[in-house]
């Protein structure tokens, strides 16, 4: 298979050719959206090395994350409709499957007191998640027994 390579020339009076070895790189590595229809070049995989630029992109990137599951769990309080405990297991699992990414992908790059505190805010995000799923299944419960009757 063919590769295909970047040269990078310094500007200045020396004239050196730097080769850069993308499997070597230790950094983020994401696959940009491309959503900008243009005629220039479609990026596949984007390498960031620099460590206070990582840290903004993943700040950011788990803001939104957040403010989605947040926006998901108010939605949740909100509504009184028992049928929706599936979709609230649904987002339970996507949650803590968004937590093991936190922990083992992102860990690295973040700082310290930000990762504490990021772990703590997706804790708070499953409590709320796990207390409103039972109160779903004592509602339907309740709802149960009352359909049944007295019986001996």
């Amino acid at each position: 298979m063919n590769e295909k390579h970047y040269y990078i020339y310094k500007n200045g009076s020396s004239r050196e050719i730097v080769y850069i070895d993308y499997n070597r790189l230790k950094g983020f590595n994401f696959q940009p959206k491309n959503n900008v229809k243009y005629d220039g070049i479609m990026v596949n995989k984007m390498v960031i090395i620099k460590p206070s630029m990582i840290e903004k992109i993943l700040r950011r990137k788990i803001k939104k994350k957040l403010d989605l599951y947040l926006k998901l769990i108010i939605n949740f309080i909100d509504s009184d409709d028992s049928s929706d405990s599936d979709a609230l297991r649904e987002a339970l699992n996507d949650l803590g499957r968004y937590k093991n990414i936190v922990q083992y992908k992102y860990k690295k790059y973040l700082d310290e007191k930000y990762f504490n505190i990021l772990l703590k805010k997706i804790l708070i995000l499953e409590y709320e998640l796990n207390s409103k799923l039972v109160n779903y299944n004592s509602f339907d419960y309740d709802k149960e027994i009352m359909s049944q009757g007295r019986r001996r």
